[in-house]
């Protein structure tokens, strides 16, 4: 079958897609997904997926994609983040089959992006990002896509697109926000920005940011010209928005848990995080379920959660209370799925230091561990993988091993350093004493020894270099005529001399 492109590709594969559910880390999976399809999402996008992940690890790929390939949850778009030509490709290989097309991940703006070289903080390579989409774009059998943050220059913005397009990209999704634009600095994303993006390039381009409300949906599609428009925590917070209604959290929430056990397996967190979203304003009325529904450690037990949540609603609503009591500048009361807006960011106070930063640093404290002695069912995702690997691990602080300090700075120090410190702190006493510590892989000692000793061959080779200089400059001109010495024989000497 031959792979569409273009707008063809929107038309016939995507069917015109109009209202799309972003990639959201942890949050646009399966469950979610087909949440947002019954409530009038027309195309979804999975999570982000780490492309070297993928291809290494067997259990990352079904733990995180195969076990999510359901018949009914199409057109879908699978989502990497690579900065690797060769890897991004073995891993859309491996996906293509069960999706529409690939989508590489431009737009991340989060440090985890930044210190992995990936999403948004590729947008400055565009050679590398070309070699990317022209190389997927050559070998996949289905379309690859991009989705980016803008430049401040919209000039620069439209050259970054073009470029792009050129490469091979097919669709274009625009964040209409810079990188920096993240947190509590988001700020307005930029329709201008997407305008101009919309009207430089001949392939579909969806939008993306300020879309709390479906009047903003359509608002965005005609102000700008877009194909689509791509929802993130505006769905979250409301996964009817496409259908233009703003339903009870309960039932958003109820029809959320059941569909996860419709499809599992899927994680808790997952669904944790969906429900502290979905139940946002008014867990900040009822803290003491915010507290539990971030401990308890089943599913059945989030759902009863959510239960007490709805009758403390409900109680509100037959008393005649209008859910404004707290919160008065909610458009809606607080049990009605509703858009969160992000507080402007408070002005820095005396030395530097910002009230906002401190509050977060008094509140958002972790959680102490229960059980620490490692119960299956009070261990995070995470530890419980590594405890399947390793039915022996123990993960209480008591049972672990004390390991000895380094001498300087008291963290643990490596067990045959030289110096009995730890990696940093052996490294500085290594350069400065140009010695080498095998434990630690710091070789100073031997490399000066190596340079020293190239340094020297290249000395002697210097030396004879001069020594055969001087010794051709005093050679006799005629030094290499034929000699007529005694050992030649008469008749050589007669032709000689003549």
């Amino acid at each position: 079958m031959e792979k569409l492109s273009g707008f063809e590709f929107w038309r016939k594969t995507l069917k015109e897609a109009r209202y799309v559910l972003a990639p959201m880390v942890d949050q646009s999976e399966l469950a979610w997904r087909m949440l947002s399809r019954r409530h009038g999402a027309h195309l979804c996008y999975t999570p982000m997926l780490h492309a070297k992940v993928f291809v290494k690890q067997a259990n990352y790929r079904r733990e995180n994609f195969y076990n999510e390939v359901c018949e009914k949850d199409r057109p879908l778009i699978t989502q990497f983040c690579a900065n690797d030509p060769d890897v991004f490709l073995q891993a859309a290989l491996l996906a293509q089959d069960h999706c529409d097309a690939i989508d590489l991940n431009l737009g991340c703006p989060q440090m985890i992006a930044k210190r992995g070289h990936y999403g948004a903080f590729l947008q400055d390579e565009w050679e590398l990002l070309e070699k990317m989409v022209s190389l997927a774009n050559e070998k996949l059998s289905v379309p690859i896509t991009c989705k980016v943050r803008v430049f401040k220059e919209i000039e620069k913005t439209v050259q970054y697109a073009q470029m792009l397009e050129k490469a091979g990209c097919q669709l274009l999704t625009v964040h209409g926000r810079t990188k920096e634009q993240k947190g509590a600095l988001t700020g307005i994303a930029s329709w201008e920005h997407i305008t101009a993006v919309r009207k430089a390039v001949n392939i579909p381009v969806f939008a993306n940011g300020n879309i709390q409300h479906l009047s903003d949906v359509e608002r965005c599609i005609q102000e700008t010209g877009v194909q689509g428009v791509m929802s993130a925590e505006g769905n979250l917070h409301n996964p009817a928005l496409f259908e233009g209604c703003s339903p009870p959290v309960w039932e958003m929430a109820e029809e959320y848990l059941e569909i996860v056990k419709q499809h599992p397996p899927c994680s808790l967190s997952y669904v944790r995080g969906h429900l502290f979203k979905l139940w946002h304003h008014t867990l900040q009325i009822y803290q003491d379920l915010r507290d539990k529904l971030g401990k308890v450690k089943t599913l059945e037990g989030l759902a009863e959660v959510s239960r007490e949540l709805k009758q403390h609603c409900q109680k509100e609503i037959a008393e005649g209370k209008n859910g404004r009591e707290h919160a008065s500048d909610l458009p809606f009361p607080h049990w009605i799925c509703q858009p969160y807006v992000r507080p402007e960011p408070k002005p820095q106070i005396t030395n530097g230091y910002c009230w906002g930063s401190k509050v977060k640093e008094m509140l958002c404290q972790k959680r102490e561990l229960e059980n620490v002695d490692g119960a299956a069912d009070t261990l995070s995702q995470n530890k419980q993988e590594k405890r399947s690997c390793n039915p022996h691990k123990t993960f209480s602080p008591d049972q672990k091993p004390k390991y000895l300090k380094c001498e300087q700075c008291g963290n643990p120090k490596g067990n045959k350093c030289v110096f009995n410190l730890c990696r940093a702190c052996c490294k500085k006493k290594a350069f400065k004493e140009v010695a080498d510590c095998q434990s630690h892989g710091l070789r100073f000692k031997t490399k000066a020894e190596k340079r020293k000793a190239e340094e020297e061959e290249e000395e002697e080779e210097e030396e004879q270099r001069k020594n055969m200089r001087k010794e051709s400059s005093g050679m006799e001109p005629n030094s290499c005529s034929p000699q007529t010495g005694p050992d030649l024989s008469p008749d050589l000497q007669a032709q000689s001399s003549a």
